[in-house]
């Protein structure tokens, strides 16, 4: 059940992103373009913040031997 909570709170801040990437493409004051970046920057943050805190585990890939190792080379 809160993973599907997330997952919807995600999807929000998503939306909210590419509206505001998309209100920037348009014509806008000094102001409105201000407003919108910071609450673009702010939208960015919290979908980070989310994502790290739903999904803890961070992947990486296993270190590949070196070329030498790998045809035996250091036998």
């Amino acid at each position: 059940m809160m993973l599907d909570q997330d997952l919807a709170r995600i999807r929000a801040h998503r939306n909210n992103l590419h509206r505001y990437r998309r209100l920037l493409k348009t014509k806008l004051s000094d102001i409105e373009r201000h407003f919108i970046e910071r609450r673009l920057a702010e939208e960015q943050a919290a979908l980070e913040a989310l994502a790290a805190d739903a999904f803890p585990v961070a992947l990486t890939l296993p270190r590949m031997p070196s070329a030498s190792a790998a045809t035996g080379a250091d036998r």
